[in-house]
């Protein structure tokens, strides 16, 4: 980790997801690499460590790909140069978030392989819990490994099982086999584009249309943005194949719905409110999170307001349920992301405080519900806490949308080991002492069903159970030890 003033990502008080993906095919024949951008800009939230584009011409020869990625957000990486000598009617994009090796530019992505069969460039959304095994089955037959995330092995199985199968699609099934954890996948093949998601439905990922172009993206909003329609979203375990004859699905890594262990915080922290998973409205789940937090923890007060940006939908909820008015009470800095220079330890300024600050005139005297979505550490909640009583306000009740952090996860999203969790270990009025508001409650548990209407989830951070045993050994990444 970083010291002083230097560019750096600080421990989060936050859960952090890992990426968000976007693959492209115009059947007839247009440059994609200008709608990528587009598109991985709309899903820059999911990721703002690097980002890359893959493209290549289906009418051109085989294995030619055309390739670019860097640090930093997508805008920054890609200039008009840029995106200019990447011309071609197929390719995948990525942005990025490390939960599993270092954030470098060797880690960045697309992966883009040339091996016997042509080229094969991959996105990657999710982790996996049995990389170790597969990166040492894989080095004992000669692989050489030029990054350390578990997206590299990955591709190489693919690579290794198209060697010896009749299409790349069947070689993506196989790789599947041996895969365990969470993978929502765009590949790009000489002539195919193909999308794949984990049996567990882990992570989402849906399927577009726009004119003589299929898209896969990892969210609704970025199909909406480059001016796509929603098709439907690949089934858990599906794989998808795209070609100028339209789609082919293999369901044969398919579970049972109820099997199914869709990431809960996609709904409650991750994916941008305009967005549907799996035919949930995410703006829709946050709103009834609000709601049922009103019904199950009311309290007496002036006013709602929601820590921006995933508390605000609660906080309108809680706000139309409890007869509370809601008001916009903090100012967020729309320039800094969750990577920006820190300040210094010698420094007066706040961290928090370069991402929000509170309006005196809006919370002053006043009795106030305060709506986020999580508490990890403790230490970000605590700072707002005290932000809010310093403008003035008389009383700070906090209501959080999620249960508490009990458990680390080992699917892609960086909850910490226990002893970093506030909750593990300390009642609920420690908690509340140790943030410094007047009460505290959480979403109850039985209610994370009643959000999604109905859809199965992983909820191991609350519970411990997993629908996966956990790893022997934890490879998360360096940012979360």
């Amino acid at each position: 980790m970083c010291e002083g003033e230097t560019l750096c990502r600080a421990l989060p008080d936050k859960p952090g997801e890992e990426c968000g993906v976007f693959g492209m095919y115009d059947t007839a024949g247009g440059d994609v690499a200008s709608t990528i951008y587009y598109g991985l800009f709309a899903l820059q939230h999911r990721g703002q460590e690097s980002c890359g584009i893959a493209v290549s011409d289906t009418a051109g020869p085989r294995g030619q790909a055309r390739f670019y990625k860097g640090m930093g957000l997508v805008n920054e990486v890609f200039t008009p140069d840029a995106l200019q000598n990447l011309q071609g009617n197929l390719g995948v994009g990525h942005v990025r978030y490390s939960t599993a090796g270092s954030s470098t530019r060797e880690n960045a992505q697309p992966l883009v392989l040339n091996y016997l069969k042509g080229t094969l460039a991959m996105a990657h959304n999710g982790n996996l819990i049995n990389t170790p095994e597969l990166r040492q089955e894989l080095a004992r037959t000669g692989a050489i490994f030029q990054t350390t995330i578990d997206s590299e092995v990955i591709a190489y199985l693919i690579a290794r099982q198209r060697v010896e199968t009749s299409s790349v699609e069947e070689a993506v099934v196989r790789a599947m086999q041996k895969l365990r954890g969470s993978y929502s996948l765009v590949i790009m093949s000489p002539r195919k584009l193909i999308g794949a998601r984990d049996p567990f439905g882990f992570r989402p990922l849906c399927i577009g249309r726009r004119d003589n172009a299929w898209i896969l993206a990892s969210e609704t909003c970025a199909l909406e943005t480059v001016g796509a329609t929603f098709v439907r979203d690949v089934l858990p375990g599906e794989v998808v194949t795209i070609t100028p004859q339209g789609i082919q699905s293999d369901t044969r890594m398919c579970l049972p719905a109820e099997k199914h262990a869709r990431c809960v915080f996609e709904y409650i922290y991750f994916a941008r409110p305009d967005s549907h998973l799996d035919g949930m409205s995410v703006y829709r789940s946050r709103l009834l999170a609000g709601r049922f937090l009103a019904q199950d923890s009311p309290v007496e007060a002036d006013l709602v307001v929601g820590v921006p940006e995933s508390g605000n939908a609660a906080a309108v909820g809680y706000s139309l349920e409890s007869g509370i008015p809601s008001v916009p009470a903090f100012v967020k800095n729309s320039y800094v992301g969750r990577t920006f220079i820190k300040p210094g330890q010698n420094s007066r300024v706040s961290s928090v405080r370069v991402k929000l600050n509170p309006l005196r005139e809006a919370v002053e005297g006043k009795r106030v519900v305060m709506i986020d979505d999580s508490i990890v550490r403790g230490t970000t909640c605590g700072q707002i806490v005290g932000m809010l009583k310093e403008a003035g306000a008389a009383e700070v009740h906090v209501r959080i949308s999620s249960p508490p952090f009990l458990y680390p996860c080992y699917f892609g999203t960086d909850v910490p080991d226990q002893d970093q969790l506030i909750a593990w270990g300390r009642s609920l009025d420690e908690i509340r002492r140790s943030i410094g508001a007047d009460s505290l409650a959480y979403l109850a548990m039985e209610r994370l069903p009643q959000i999604v209407e109905g859809l199965s989830l992983c909820t191991g951070c609350f519970t411990g159970k997993y629908p996966l045993d956990p790893p022997a050994e934890d490879i998360r990444g360096e940012y979360i030890r």
